[in-house]
């Protein structure tokens, strides 16, 4: 059943997925057998090859370093892990690149990224890595040109805790009778506000604090705000454009809305608030709701929720039909490989991801990351043990139509930094929505012109 589910989400997301985070705040680098700091270190095997990786992912950077150790115990090339802290990926990208010994493999995440990395993309079209993929939409193309290629699937959504929830239904007050009567925003907000009007009597809120600082903001100027622009671009039968209409952003208000007036804490406070709060929140049994995704599993598993008690629900923002809408599954994770490294630098870049996909110990660390992998290799044994995959696999196979991942096509990070100060005014009285508004319409318009002038 297993297999099947996680070939169900593969095949959906073949047919879904156009080019329409993480968390974490430190930068860690290692070379395998030695610490460094900021650039790498190595200086290559007797034949000069070596690698360096900039990760994007801080949840897992301890766990990349582990397994580029273990690659080089196994084959003798160094390989040094550089993790970006959150939000700086694109800024430490730039000035790595700079810099004699720049990353062989770095990561793009989507068509923007591409735009400005596409000269520095090393064609993958011959090598195993594009050839392993279960499906040709996880690669990203330049003309004919394979310029990168997806390593990870992820979801996401409003994890929720069944007992918390169930705890609420059995109260005479509760207005469901049960969960799967929360298909659509209006019932998910009749919910919210009924579980506030009782918190004291529950001992417990609706929502997880809704962090504005740049550990949790992401999870709102991107991951909230890709909803208004996934049902602009349904409605207008696009995957892109220089100027965003905003047609939805009545429904961004009232979703946003409802986060921040029904938490674990008053709306002024979100800016103090962050991503590492909102895990604990979840965690320790003080909210239901928790908007996150697949990847935040290993941050609140094995406190007071047990596994089998978290689920994932899809945001609903209140456009018609979203009864039969799904969660938000995609990729923003593209293996790129540095051009203008050299040809051996090169070479040993493609086996240690080559590695990492084929191999026992490759796929297996993979899998102990909790990546859902894209690559024909992935079986059963190699899907990770996370209940809200389990979740995900499970919406896919009842037949919700999943949500893509559109906010690749945000114009820039300053448009999304943008948002979310307008965002964060707005929940502090500081400013109104029109300020939203602004700086998601013209401040996408402008920053469009300035990536594309």
């Amino acid at each position: 059943m297993k297999k099947a589910l996680a070939l169900v989400l593969a095949a959906a997301m073949a047919l879904s997925f156009v080019a329409c985070g993480g968390s974490g705040t430190t930068s860690t680098s290692q070379t395998s057998g030695s610490t460094s700091t900021g650039a790498a270190s190595a200086t290559g095997d007797a034949s000069g090859g070596r690698v360096y990786y900039l990760n994007f992912k801080p949840e897992q950077a301890d766990q990349w370093v582990e397994l580029a150790a273990k690659y080089t115990e196994e084959t003798g090339v160094p390989v040094d892990v550089v993790t970006a802290a959150s939000g700086t990926y694109e800024s430490t990208l730039k000035a790595d690149m700079a810099k004699t010994d720049a990353p062989t493999l770095f990561q793009v995440n989507g068509p923007v990224g591409l735009a400005a990395w596409k000269d520095y993309c090393y064609d993958l079209s011959d090598t195993e890595l594009y050839k392993q993929l279960t499906s040709d939409s996880f690669a990203l193309k330049d003309g004919d040109k394979v310029a990168g290629v997806a390593y990870v699937i992820e979801t996401y959504g409003l994890i929720y805790n069944k007992a918390l929830l169930n705890e609420y239904i059995a109260k005479d007050y509760a207005v469901i009778e049960d969960a799967a009567e929360i298909n659509n925003f209006d019932t998910l907000k009749a919910v919210a506000e009924d579980i506030t009007a009782h918190k004291d009597d529950l001992g417990f809120a609706a929502f997880t604090s809704a962090g504005m600082d740049s550990s949790s903001d992401w999870r709102f100027k991107t991951h909230l705000a890709n909803l208004p622009v996934y049902y602009e671009y349904q409605a207008d039968g696009i995957t892109s454009t220089d100027a965003i209409k905003g047609t939805y952003l009545d429904n961004y208000k009232n979703v946003w809305d409802l986060y921040i007036n029904n938490a674990t804490c008053e709306p002024a406070m979100i800016g103090s608030k962050t991503g590492d709060d909102a895990a604990a929140e979840f965690a320790m049994g003080e909210a239901v709701f928790y908007q996150n995704g697949t990847w935040g599993y290993g941050q609140v598993t094995g406190y007071e929720v047990a596994d089998e008690d978290m689920g994932m629900m899809p945001i609903y923002i209140g456009v018609e039909g979203e009864e039969n809408q799904g969660l938000c599954t995609g990729s923003e994770n593209y293996w790129c490989i540095n051009a203008k490294a050299s040809e051996e630098d090169i070479q040993a870049t493609i086996d240690f991801v080559e590695w990492c996909i084929t191999s026992e110990t490759g796929k297996t660390g993979m899998k102990d990351m909790g990546f859902v992998c894209p690559f024909t290799g992935f079986t059963d044994e190699y899907l990770p043990e996370n209940p809200l995959v389990l979740a995900a696999n499970e919406d896919v196979a009842a037949g919700h139509k999943t949500v893509d991942w559109c906010f690749t096509t945000m114009p820039s990070e300053e448009w999304k930094n943008g948002v979310g100060a307008a965002l964060l005014e707005y929940a502090q009285g500081t400013g109104d929505w029109s300020g939203v508004q602004t700086a998601f319409v013209d401040g996408w318009a402008t920053e469009y012109a300035a990536a594309n002038g």
